[in-house]
């Protein structure tokens, strides 16, 4: 997957990669066309049935009349803007540290076969790579709303390595645990989310935090 993903970096120009790397389609948007709130108020809203019916006043006159399903013609200018927009050109500095992001996960996997999974090492070089690339990317100008996304994305992202080993195993898993305790013991209710939390934790660390791309 990072061979094919720097084969579209480099050879097809895609930009920054995104995750999920096609935009989902927003269903409400494709088809609103920004009038809801007029066809509220020219609406009838039955009591008992709930029905919305239109009065026969509000409509249009028959010459003018659509017979279509309504704001089907129309699609969001936001939602068109993002579906069709190209993604932005990177520079040789940009280019540089997107392909430093997807090839992390390897030097990963690399330095983990290397050094051994209680080694510092995979961790502290894959936080530098991931850090190095970011910064690299922050000084550039997104024009897309899904590109501006991921870089938000990435920046949450950073607040895994709190969660993975051996960080988690020397440092913060204690401190997670000993939150949560005092939540618990402290704070009405919060127990009946705490107590199961940290029952849990120790498990979804290993299950969902070993991935590192």
């Amino acid at each position: 997957r990072a061979a094919l993903r720097i084969l579209l970096l480099l050879w097809y120009k895609s930009g920054l990669q995104t995750s999920p790397p096609i935009i989902p389609l927003d269903r409400d948007a494709e088809f609103d066309d920004g009038t809801d709130d007029q066809r509220d108020d020219v609406c009838f809203v039955g009591h008992r049935s709930g029905r919305v019916m239109r009065p026969l006043g509000s409509g249009s006159s028959l010459q003018a009349r659509l017979w279509a399903a309504p704001s089907q013609d129309k699609r969001s200018s936001s939602w068109k803007e993002e579906l069709h927009s190209e993604a932005t050109p990177l520079g040789v500095q940009e280019t540089i540290a997107e392909s430093m992001y997807i090839g992390r996960p390897l030097v990963h996997l690399l330095c983990l076969g290397l050094c051994g999974k209680q080694s510092w090492k995979p961790w502290i070089v894959s936080g530098a790579l991931e850090l190095s690339s970011f910064a690299l990317l922050s000084d550039a100008k997104f024009e897309n709303r899904w590109e501006r996304a991921e870089m938000r994305r990435r920046t949450f992202l950073l607040l895994y390595y709190l969660l993975r080993s051996p960080f988690y195993d020397k440092y913060s898993g204690e401190k997670i645990v000993f939150l949560l305790r005092l939540l618990a013991d402290h704070v009405p209710g919060i127990g009946l989310v705490a107590r199961p939390l940290m029952d849990y934790l120790p498990v979804w660390q290993k299950i969902y935090f070993y991935n590192w791309g």
